[in-house]
């Protein structure tokens, strides 16, 4: 089968590999769609970071470099493994893309997310959905039921990033989030704070990214940070209080310094980005204001709730597909695209087969 293989910077093939075996407990996807993340992005620029180099195999897959990408991705069921009774071949499924260890629970309030070794389908091993088919263990597959588009459905990993960020934060209905950035992660955190009623301030410089954050409604207020102070705006809007939470999605560190100060005394920031490289922090507007910084990573419990939100009409993903290409048109088409023109798309997706030409 056709993959995509990341053999360090700058350096994806599409090869022709052989088909992961079926095992017990097991189910074998054909891929529909997968989305480029920007964790890819930094692969492709950067890494290896999540992706075990050459020669240092990942503990648990036991796979280096060259490593078949993507984690993002709906698909099929094709094949159930021995064991797998709760599925049917034709299902619409997605993957919650973990590589974790096989004793690692994932039940009840396991935060298998945060334990060692952990990494992810599509980064360190185990197949990816740069691929046409993948098989994946029966714990890490999600039904969406057969009225979610599966190009939509492509979407639920990053939404349920969002969400997981979300439930880190604590807040709740009828407060005020500012989320700083609108790349798709933040305009998938601003979607998930909308869903569950916040009021949404999104600050974010690109003319294209305040429209998209505008035209999918998943803000009620944009700023733009070179309009003058994002604080003291959200503070005008907040009758001088301050948002109550704040997300940071963008990585950059004057983003996160108008986070802690447009926060209220005894607000929540919740780092959500990926950090290529060390920020500071103003550590005098956190003890002064009693400021909570918090991490996130990934999601753990957050596939099905997400599925739920998406299903019962309280997301919107179709707006934020800004782009549908082949496997063949992956760098040029994909990367390249998000790298040069990124704040022209929100998510591009590929197909691992081609497409049709209109």
């Amino acid at each position: 089968m056709r993959a995509a293989r990341w053999h360090g910077q700058k350096d994806i093939r599409i090869e022709d590999v052989p088909e992961q075996k079926l095992e017990p407990g097991t189910v074998g996807i054909d891929v529909a769609w997968c989305g480029i993340c920007g964790t890819d992005l930094h692969e492709y620029l950067e890494g290896p970071i999540f992706i075990p180099p050459a020669g240092h195999p990942h503990p648990i897959s036991g796979e280096a470099a060259p490593i078949t990408l993507g984690h993002e991705f709906s698909g099929v069921v094709t094949a159930l493994g021995e064991g797998v009774s709760d599925l049917a071949i034709g299902d619409h499924v997605v993957v919650e893309p973990y590589i974790i260890h096989d004793d690692v629970p994932v039940t009840g309030d396991a935060e298998y997310q945060l334990t060692p070794d952990m990494n992810f389908i599509g980064l360190a091993g185990r197949g990816g959905g740069l691929s046409e088919h993948i098989v994946v263990q029966r714990r890490w597959v999600h039904p969406i039921g057969p009225d979610l588009p599966l190009d939509e459905a492509a979407l639920i990993e990053p939404l349920s990033v969002g969400h997981h960020a979300f439930m880190r934060s604590g807040a709740k209905a009828g407060q005020v989030a500012l989320v700083g950035g609108a790349g798709p992660i933040g305009l998938l955190t601003a979607a998930i704070c909308k869903a569950y009623g916040l009021t949404v301030v999104i600050s974010e410089l690109s003319a294209a990214r305040k429209a998209k954050a505008a035209e999918t409604g998943v803000a009620d207020h944009v700023l733009d940070p070179s309009d003058g102070s994002v604080a003291d705006r959200v503070r005008d809007l907040t009758g001088g209080v301050g948002a109550d939470v704040a997300f940071e999605c963008s990585s950059v560190n004057a983003v996160l310094d108008t986070l802690l100060d447009a926060v209220r005394p005894t607000g929540v920031v919740v780092n959500v980005s990926i950090w290529g490289h060390p920020a500071t922090v103003d550590m005098q507007k956190l003890v002064l204001k009693e400021i909570d910084l918090r991490g996130t990573i990934a999601y753990a419990h957050d596939h099905a709730r997400v599925i739920e939100l998406v299903r019962a009409g309280k997301i919107d993903l179709a707006p934020f597909i800004t782009g549908r290409i082949g496997l063949d048109d992956l760098v040029d088409g994909g990367f390249e695209q998000l790298i040069h023109h990124n704040e022209n798309h929100v998510k591009i997706l590929v197909s691992p087969r081609p497409l049709a030409r209109s």
